[in-house]
């Protein structure tokens, strides 16, 4: 479990770190980082996997594609769903809709460990209610501060756990499913690439170096976000995905916003609720120490 949780945290970090980056790739639009975005993660997932072995995977997938052609129809739509998650991570921060899909990350844990246990039966262990009746109490608070969910909320707290439920009915939650994924989203990228302005990466030489940059933040993140999801309990999982929108506060801050007074029930729950896992975590890493001198 304690491989999960690191490849989980080590995920999120990274997409805190790419969401400041985007910041650096101004003037360029989000269509068109979200463009580049995939063009770039694209080839850095495909060495990965082919230096890690995991390549029969995405091979395995075709021939399932080859035996059963509808299968690929049912990729489309779990491509569809990551798709617009990746780009509306993107679009949000530079249409000043970053609060909007922070709250629907904040909400996100509870959805996943909703589905969990309607979809899957999962019980969660007293610690981790712990951890969730914090992030209820943080939660509970936006939803007062705010008074009502934007479209933008429910794509991310709803998409979410339908691209991973999907995902593991067709039994593609795996480095192959995201190959693919990737694969399928490809079009839309060329085509939000070709529709901007290639005159600006002209104008701007410091972008030459930037995007390729992002592409390999943005592979190394997806990839440890679907190892985790495959090692992890859905549940754990789903709170784990606290983590991010705790860094992207950070994020937040060191871009020069501040946290408002009626905001710090929101901020400060969830952080008791990670302190609560990182806990478990230790706890779970404790113990297999003990069973392996054993």
């Amino acid at each position: 479990m304690y491989k999960g949780v690191a490849l989980s945290v080590m995920a999120s970090c990274l997409f805190a770190v790419m969401y400041y980056y985007t910041s650096l790739l101004k003037p360029l639009s989000g269509e068109e980082i979200f463009g580049w975005r995939m063009l770039l993660t694209l080839p850095c997932v495909t060495i990965f996997m082919l230096s890690s072995g995991d390549w029969k995977l995405a091979r395995g997938l075709a021939q399932r594609i080859r035996q059963r052609p509808a299968l690929l129809g049912a990729l489309a739509l779990s491509a569809s769903l990551i798709g617009v998650q990746l780009w509306l991570f993107l679009w949000a921060p530079l249409h000043g809709r970053s609060l909007e899909v922070s709250l629907g990350y904040f909400l996100l844990p509870l959805t996943m460990i909703l589905a969990g246990r309607v979809v899957y039966g999962e019980q969660l262990s007293r610690l981790q209610m712990i951890a969730a009746c914090f992030a209820l109490v943080g939660v509970g608070n936006e939803l007062l501060r705010l008074g009502s969910f934007s479209w933008e909320t429910l794509v991310v707290c709803v998409g979410y756990p339908l691209y991973f439920v999907l995902r593991r009915k067709l039994k593609t939650d795996h480095l192959g499913g995201l190959w693919w994924d990737m694969l399928l989203i490809l079009p839309v990228a060329v085509l939000f690439v070709c529709k901007g302005h290639p005159s600006v990466v002209e104008q701007f030489p410091r972008l030459y170096l930037l995007i390729p940059i992002l592409g390999m933040i943005s592979a190394s993140a997806l990839v440890s976000y679907i190892l985790a999801s495959r090692l992890l309990a859905f549940s754990v999982f789903g709170l784990l995905s606290y983590v991010e929108p705790v860094l992207l506060v950070g994020v937040a801050l060191l871009l020069g916003e501040t946290i408002g007074r009626d905001e710090w029930m929101t901020y400060l729950p969830i952080w008791l609720g990670v302190m609560v896992l990182v806990g478990e975590g230790a706890k779970h890493v404790m113990a297999q120490r003990r069973r392996n001198r054993a």
